[in-house]
């Protein structure tokens, strides 16, 4: 993930204060406001000594994730008082409670199709993005979407459940795939900061077996026909970079028992205890040996495959894997 903008935070930081000021300026000063404005005069003022970001305890980099979602932070984690600790790991165990609420339902079957997927955070919280929308237009039409913001952690967990909100909301209007991303793309690039960015598939399966699918900056999407395995790759930037840009489509046409295999780099990227790679090509070669089991079962065939080649190293990224078949 990209290092964190100070120039970006500053921004932030002084707009806080000018809130603060105005909030005073109706309401009166008061203790609450008035340490607040402290903290970000104290922030703005690490940022001009250079000491921004690094902890008044142990002197070590406080973490951008962690200043992402408090810019305020003058510790690390590990350095919060017990009941500080406290407080956040209830913030995040409501946190990891709402975006588990947001994910589709494990298994689905509609209008020709059943759908099986694995969501695991590397922490409370995941920056990956998986749903399943059926359409509103009554033509047998469902969207599949997979994404992963870069980093993970809060900071990313919260872009994600933005992702989540406007996709659901846009569906309703039956765009075509790549004018739908387009727009998504659109409200996504003016609301997150400098350097954040998702990666993401997003797909709408028909009832006659056509699927069609814009890929922006993700990883191949593995279509398994017949055993045969190809590879659809990305063919426009991800999400956020730049707020204008097109997102062409790729259509295939699926037969019944074919398949579509969707993951995260949690899976591609994974390593064992050599520092080997997993890798695209494993997991190709995988499934296309696989062929005709259902998406639970091809699922854990590529979770089994994973902890064999991992044989117990830390997973170290948020992992989804996703398996969309057309049923028999």
């Amino acid at each position: 993930m990209a290092a964190i903008n100070q120039d970006v935070l500053r921004a932030q930081l002084e707009m806080r204060k000018q809130r603060l000021d105005a909030a005073m300026a109706r309401a009166g000063r008061n203790g609450e406001f008035e340490r607040l404005m402290h903290e970000v005069d104290h922030a703005l003022e690490r940022i001009e000594q250079g000491t921004f970001g690094i902890c008044e305890s142990c002197h070590e980099h406080v973490g951008d994730e962690w200043l992402r979602v408090n810019p305020l932070a003058r510790y690390c984690i590990e350095h919060l008082n017990q009941e500080q600790q406290r407080e956040l790991q209830a913030d995040l165990d409501m946190a990891s409670h709402i975006q588990r609420n947001l994910l589709p339902k494990q298994d689905v079957k509609l209008d020709g199709w059943e759908l099986h997927y694995h969501y695991a955070p590397v922490g409370s919280v995941s920056g990956d993005y998986c749903d399943v929308i059926p359409a509103l237009n009554g033509a047998g039409e469902n969207y599949f979407l997979l994404g992963d913001v870069s980093g993970h952690g809060v900071a990313s967990s919260m872009l994600m459940t933005q992702l989540h909100a406007t996709f659901r909301s846009l569906v309703s209007l039956s765009l075509p795939v790549n004018k739908l991303v387009e727009m998504v793309n659109r409200i996504f690039c003016e609301s997150v900061p400098t350097g954040q960015y998702a990666t993401l598939v997003c797909g709408r399966a028909s009832r006659s077996g056509e699927v069609e699918i814009s890929n922006a900056g993700h990883l191949p999407v593995l279509a398994v026909q017949s055993g045969k395995v190809a590879r659809l790759g990305a063919t426009s930037v991800p999400l956020g970079m730049f707020c204008g840009g097109s997102f062409p489509v790729q259509k295939v046409q699926l037969g019944a028992g074919d398949s579509l295999v969707l993951y995260t780099d949690g899976l591609s990227e994974a390593r064992n205890a050599s520092e080997a790679e997993y890798g695209v090509g494993r997991l190709t070669n995988l499934v296309g040996q696989q062929n005709g089991l259902s998406p639970q079962s091809l699922v854990q065939a590529c979770l089994d495959d994973l902890r064999k080649f991992s044989s117990g190293a830390p997973r170290h990224d948020d992992l989804t894997v996703m398996v969309l078949r057309r049923m028999k």
